[in-house]
């Protein structure tokens, strides 16, 4: 079937598909909420049988976070292709409120639309093209949709590793940015310093004191200092609180630290940086704790070879794909550590990500749906 075809299909489905992105929209999955995740589960699962009854759908309880997806289907000895993805949004219950789902001109609006619910039911329907059209695809395909993207990945990366070991290749159905996907992606890392000082009164006795505010300060600079924006090196002191009153010199102060990097090896050194900090003032005790949560999604020759296969797609489709390396992290990048070539950003072009501003345009849904199904069809 020809590429304009197949583009041409997806834009008759046009109002069908926009009313499945309005409905799992409306279910509110912020993460940890278990409730709402595992009614999306469900309306994913419903989804799926209207286009065949012989998937294997699995759904995994995680206690505490939510329900994951996972599908197979067009079972062969071959290896699947891993479509990947996530349910769960960083807005809290009636965000809808501040972001209504609407369609202004040629925008969709909606908490969690671009990042990255309108891009679940893209997997879906391109499986419905291939069911409709009685397509073969040389490969399997498994699409997992995890339900705790947004904070790390904690009950979902066991699954991610387990099925992207099993897998060819891996496209991520994350957000494009600016319609361009995604070959590189930093990994991150999160910390957290607290400082336990000595109290004193801030107006009989100051001198008695050492101020866990007055250390974490200094500390912080010294975090600043680790930023190396040439190699891609950044360290971000995000939050800090501390003290009890104004008339006590602070025992306590804390903050919390976010790394981005570009290779495992220099990971490895800005962590071991952290946790070897020393008191500048002596009297003063430091605490830190955490880690290294993603590894970095590096761009392979594995990883050019995939991008320039849609790349090609994409122009007898009649449009450019750029791509572009970014400090974001996804699940992406737990398979590329694996050594698995995987493509990220293949997602519905819009903005907003996390904010109460996020839409997608509603004329790239076709476009994305027909360069993901070409993406299976051409392996």
């Amino acid at each position: 079937m020809k590429p304009l075809q197949i583009l041409d299909y997806f834009r008759d489905r046009q109002a069908n598909v926009l009313d499945l992105i309005h409905e799992i929209v409306e279910i509110e999955t912020p993460t940890r909420d278990v409730a709402g995740s595992q009614t999306v589960t469900t309306f994913l699962e419903r989804t799926a049988r209207t286009i065949s009854k012989s998937f294997e759908i699995e759904m995994i309880f995680a206690e505490g976070y939510g329900e994951h997806f996972i599908l197979r289907t067009f079972a062969s000895g071959e290896k699947p292709i891993l479509l990947l993805g996530h349910t769960d949004t960083v807005h809290p219950r009636a965000s809808f409120k501040n972001n209504p789902t609407r369609i202004e001109n040629d925008k969709f609006y909606g908490c969690g639309i671009f990042d990255m619910k309108g891009n679940c039911v893209l997997t879906l329907e391109i499986l419905r093209l291939f069911s409709e059209l009685n397509l073969k695809p040389p490969r399997p395909i498994t699409i997992l949709l995890s339900c705790d993207e947004e904070i790390g990945s904690p009950t979902g990366r066991a699954l991610v590793e387990r099925e992207a070991r099993n897998a060819a290749f891996c496209l991520v159905c994350e957000p494009s940015a600016g319609g361009k996907v995604k070959t590189g992606r930093k990994g991150t890392g999160t910390f957290n310093l607290k400082v336990r000082g000595v109290p004193a009164h801030a107006g009989l006795e100051p001198e008695r004191g050492a101020s866990a505010i007055l250390e974490i300060s200094r500390q912080i600079e010294k975090l600043h200092s680790l930023n190396n924006f040439d190699s891609g090196t950044t360290v971000t002191v995000g939050t800090v609180r501390g003290g009890t009153t104004s008339n006590v010199v602070p025992a306590e102060a804390e903050c919390a630290i976010d790394i981005r990097f570009r290779s495992m090896s220099e990971a490895e050194r800005i962590a071991d940086k952290i946790k070897n900090l020393n008191s500048f003032d002596e009297r003063t005790k430091l605490e830190i704790t955490g880690a290294i949560n993603r590894p970095p999604m590096e761009r392979t020759e594995n990883v050019v070879n995939l991008y320039e296969k849609a790349r090609n797609i994409a122009l007898q489709l009649n449009y450019d794909l750029g791509e572009t390396q970014v400090g974001g992290a996804s699940d992406g990048n737990f398979v590329g550590a694996l050594g698995v070539p995987v493509l990220d950003g293949l997602g519905i072009a819009g903005d907003g990500a996390h904010t109460l501003e996020e839409y997608i345009f509603i004329d790239d849904i076709p476009k994305r749906a027909a360069l993901l199904a070409l993406l299976l069809l051409a392996d």
